[in-house]
């Protein structure tokens, strides 16, 4: 299973991120966590992550080994549509960009995707107790349950309670450089694109059926702060993506959304540096009065990165959903990545 994989390779980068003295490394470069919403019902379509506003030099290959684990619970009703969404998923996804030239790179993103009952319901439910959290419904529901449920006008739309694995939808992107200033600390912007294949199960939530399109900037500016307080960088992203008609729910999918993150890094360590970010999108999906399907989504995403050598990092992230339901409660996002 990947959760078994997943609380490995979490135990490992653990290991090695306290085990590596990281004193050798570079002045750490601060760009946006890969990962994006990992609600059942979005991680299905190409919905791109911010990245970075630097491409890749010319000859130099970037890969990334990322984990997305998310626990999901939301269960709501009004007159014409039931909606539950309860369980966890994990996400692995190995991604790679190699520069073509100093100012165009291309890449492509593989990603495994497993949903099942989960193992984290109770801890969450502890967590909640200790700091006087409201609990929802989510005291009342089984423990460890997958069921992910969508009802409307009396007609079963979505059902789906059995574990399953395997791989999502391929994406291929490209990128090129608008803008790079000279100095060491740069200010830069990126045209980015991509292009999501209807590689993976609609049946099983691997995939959405659909070919997905994205076009967005990525900018990002550096400064170095005076004495020895590091380097902080700004960074923001919006575009839009184009959907051709999937399988799931296509008669309420909508073909265009639009998306956008904003963020901060600081590095007061050339091995070091501490992130907040907050990402957007539209509704994907239209005829619905339920938060989980029609409303604009937003996450907060706090965390960091560790440099282990000027090449190889390790991002670690949590996410927490700020417009109620539209995403996962709680999801774990390591990112480990070198440059060849």
């Amino acid at each position: 299973m990947i959760r078994s994989l997943c609380c490995t390779m979490i135990t490992i980068f653990f290991l090695v991120a306290v085990g590596i003295a990281p004193g050798n490394a570079d002045p750490l470069t601060i760009t946006p966590f890969y990962t994006s919403n990992q609600s059942p019902l979005v991680q299905i379509y190409g919905l791109p992550w911010a990245e970075s506003a630097l491409v890749q030099p010319s000859g130099h290959t970037w890969g990334l080994l990322g984990i997305d684990l998310a626990n999901n619970f939301a269960s709501h009703h009004n007159r014409r549509e039931e909606i539950t969404l309860d369980g966890e998923s994990a996400r692995v996804t190995v991604a790679l960009r190699h520069g073509i030239s100093d100012r165009l790179e291309i890449g492509m993103d593989l990603p495994l995707i497993d949903y099942n009952g989960g193992i984290f319901d109770g801890f969450i439910e502890e967590w909640h107790s200790f700091f006087g959290l409201p609990k929802g419904k989510r005291a009342d529901a089984p423990h460890d349950r997958l069921l992910l449920s969508y009802e409307k006008d009396g007609r079963q739309r979505l059902r789906m309670e059995e574990s399953n694995i395997g791989i999502g939808d391929i994406r291929l992107s490209s990128a090129w450089q608008l803008y790079r200033s000279g100095s060491s600390n740069p200010l830069a912007v990126a045209l980015r694109a991509s292009l999501k294949l209807p590689t993976g199960s609609s049946a099983k939530l691997h995939g959405s059926g659909s070919t997905d399109i994205a076009l967005w900037l990525s900018g990002s500016d550096d400064h170095l702060l005076p004495g020895r307080w590091g380097h902080l960088t700004l960074f923001l992203a919006g575009g839009g993506m184009a959907m051709t008609e999937g399988k799931v729910l296509k008669d309420q999918q909508r073909n265009l959304v639009g998306f956008g993150s904003l963020g901060f890094g600081w590095s007061p360590a050339e091995w070091l540096a501490l992130k907040a970010q907050l990402s957007s999108h539209t509704p994907f999906y239209r005829g619905s009065d339920l938060s989980e399907l029609g409303d604009l989504a937003l996450q907060f995403l706090i965390g960091g990165t560790c440099a282990f050598t000027s090449r190889t990092a390790l991002d670690i992230a949590v996410s927490e959903d700020i417009s109620v339901a539209t995403s996962p409660d709680v999801a774990l996002h390591l990112g480990l990545s070198h440059q060849f």
